[in-house]
């Protein structure tokens, strides 16, 4: 997951833990549903960059070697 993906997550996440917050302070039934609603998109946000990481390849690419065909020994 890139940096910045990880940081807009925790961004939205605190957004909606303060839209939480307010609204419960405030008695407002659906900014608090609405900060929670933001909270958990940004937990599935990270959920899928984390499924796409463990599938994304690690350390440089190596060459597969050809099958089949034989090195030809070195003339000196």
């Amino acid at each position: 997951m890139s940096g910045s993906d990880k940081a807009r997550n925790k961004a939205q996440r605190l957004k909606g833990a303060i839209k939480e917050v307010v609204g419960r302070a405030i008695g407002d039934v659906a900014l608090e549903r609405q900060g929670r609603q933001d909270q958990r998109e940004s937990h599935l946000k990270d959920a899928g960059e984390k499924v796409k990481d463990a599938f994304r390849p690690r350390g440089p690419r190596r060459r597969q070697p050809k099958l089949g065909v034989a090195k030809r020994p070195r003339r000196y």
